[in-house]
């Protein structure tokens, strides 16, 4: 949540960020997601790469064998995974910012210095294509979540 703007010299402004957090009596001040949550976006990010995978491969006409859609989509599994890691997924899995985008953004990087260090290519529009996918692939869910999530909180 935007807390407030002040000016930083030179009219250059800064915004700071405010963590709001609200427990009951009931509650603890530390939330965990419940094990379906968490088992929930972590199957969807892995779903969501083989499916990457998968219209890539389709798009170009390459066999869809599970071997195939594999050597494909491993770069990717692989970074998704360092990504839940380091961005520290777990801890919030539905959460757009910072921890889908720091998936999304790991994600892309990780794969294509993956595929090139494996010996494939990674050209520029093959990036562009897989940058744009998995931003709406792995973002959009987290997206999608939290609207449902918050419309059966309220109704």
């Amino acid at each position: 949540m935007l807390a407030g703007c002040r000016a930083a010299g030179h009219g250059k402004f800064t915004a700071k960020l405010a963590v709001v957090t609200q427990t009951s009596s009931n509650s603890s001040a530390v939330s965990r997601p419940s094990s379906k949550t968490l088992l929930y976006a972590v199957a969807a990010d892995i779903v969501l790469v083989l499916l990457f995978a998968i219209s890539g491969r389709s798009s170009h006409t390459e066999t869809l064998t599970v071997g195939g859609i594999l050597q494909t989509a491993w770069p990717f599994l692989v970074s998704l995974a360092v990504g839940w890691l380091v961005c520290r997924a777990w801890a919030h899995p539905l959460r757009v910012w910072p921890q889908g985008v720091c998936l999304w953004l790991i994600t892309v990087a990780g794969g294509m210095a993956l595929r090139i260090l494996s010996g494939n290519t990674a050209e520029l529009p093959f990036v562009i294509v897989a940058t744009v996918v998995l931003g709406v692939f792995l973002l959009g869910h987290r997206f999608l979540a939290t609207l449902v999530s918050r419309r059966t909180r309220k109704g």
